[in-house]
């Protein structure tokens, strides 16, 4: 089994651009999507799986996750992208527009015999969801479920301005439009032990509204966030790393717990504050956050 990557920070970035990658490349970011789908036009896609093959063989990621998302399944691209894209042996395939779990099956089929046709570790290639269709999250529950048991699944993405397209909604700032489908996605991923990736902030240029929607989906229990600029990286990775404060107040809650249960003690309080089972588990999440972010 594919051994779960800390993904704070997803950058997305077209194929086809060679400048893009290597900047993508050099950005520290946790994972760098290299996209064959939305970010190509559809008379480049050619191009483009020649251009990220040059560029996995050139350049140095550092300890960046190379992803690579092909085009949705029922497409006429689907074949050729993910021949290519498993020729190259990415760390993971992102799997846009996921709406029932054939597709799921097929994918994951076809990753497992080519892993065994190459000698390679099963599982080896993880393999991320995207959720962002109106039907995909009426179909959550039952995807993120099947999901659960092909072990290279390992987490699911939400698409918004992809749903809101498909529903005929308008985005706006507070995303009202979006809340429902937002809840849903990262309550199923938490249901069946998925990571949770936050969707893009389109407006790349506004620093203060990025790290406001970050802290927002991290506080939802979002375990990331995709970006679309190298410029929002260090601020997305920044939101969803405990500060220094949050873990030691996280330390001290566990280490008062700790105590109290060896003294037979069930609630308690910390610096004036009651703590039971609920805010220890979630001292705990703080810890293990701060700990994957400093691998």
């Amino acid at each position: 089994m594919t051994a779960r990557r800390v993904r704070r920070a997803l950058l997305f970035v077209p194929g086809d651009s060679r400048r893009k990658i290597e900047k993508a490349a050099a950005s520290g970011v946790d994972s760098v999507i290299l996209d064959l789908e939305d970010g190509v036009a559809l008379n480049a896609k050619a191009a483009a799986r020649e251009s990220i093959a040059a560029a996995l063989r050139d350049l140095d990621f550092g300890r960046s996750e190379r992803l690579i998302r092909i085009n949705p399944y029922a497409t006429p691209f689907y074949a050729d992208d993910l021949v290519c894209a498993l020729d190259l042996r990415p760390d993971g395939i992102v799997l846009p527009k996921v709406e029932s779990v054939e597709s799921l099956v097929a994918l994951d089929a076809a990753i497992s015999a080519f892993e065994r046709a190459r000698g390679w570790t099963p599982d080896s290639i993880a393999l991320i969801v995207m959720i962002e269709t109106a039907l995909a999250v009426a179909n959550a529950n039952v995807i993120a479920s099947r999901a659960r048991a092909l072990e290279r699944v390992q987490a699911l993405m939400f698409g918004a301005e992809d749903l809101a397209g498909d529903m005929g909604a308008v985005r706006t700032p507070g995303g009202a439009e979006i809340a429902y489908a937002r809840g849903a996605v990262v309550l199923h991923a938490a249901a069946y032990g998925l990571d949770a990736i936050d969707m893009v902030y389109t407006s790349y240029r506004d620093a203060d509204g990025l790290a406001s929607e970050a802290r927002t989906a991290m506080t939802m229990g979002y375990t990331g966030k995709q970006a679309i600029h190298p410029d929002q990286v260090a601020i997305i990775q920044e939101a969803f790393t405990p500060d220094a404060a949050s873990v030691a107040r996280a330390q001290a809650i566990v280490e008062a717990h700790q105590a109290n249960q060896a003294a037979g003690t069930g609630a308690f309080a910390v610096d004036g504050r009651m703590v039971d089972m609920p805010v220890v588990l979630a001292a705990e999440a703080v810890l293990a956050r701060a700990r994957a972010a400093q691998r």
